[in-house]
């Protein structure tokens, strides 16, 4: 490997870095029921906050809210995945390196 190839290298990693931080520091939200259940999770895939509306409480129908939390809480982790592989996308150009 060449001088010029390996400083290439050694920039590309260190925008790797900056960019997993970023990624690590941005939240995204999601929401299921019209709104009645909101979730918020990092860029670490870690979910952060819940939110249920009053009006979704109802304790003849527990089935429904548990299904409206679990749809806003993958769709959240799944949105968090989706700007991930984006950004990584981005820096790499499309490279299916691994570990990424």
């Amino acid at each position: 490997m060449n001088k010029g190839m390996l400083k290439q290298a050694q920039q590309l990693q260190k925008e790797m870095v900056k960019m997993q931080e970023e990624i690590e520091s941005t939240s995204v939200e999601s929401s299921s029921g019209g709104g009645a259940v909101k979730v918020v999770v990092s860029g670490k895939m870690i979910v952060q906050s819940i939110q249920i509306d009053e009006a979704a409480v109802d304790s003849e129908d527990v089935e429904l809210l548990e299904e409206m939390v679990l749809t806003a809480i993958n769709d959240g982790l799944s949105k968090a995945q989706e700007l991930a592989s984006s950004k990584m996308n981005a820096l790499t150009g499309g490279l299916n390196l691994p570990g990424l």
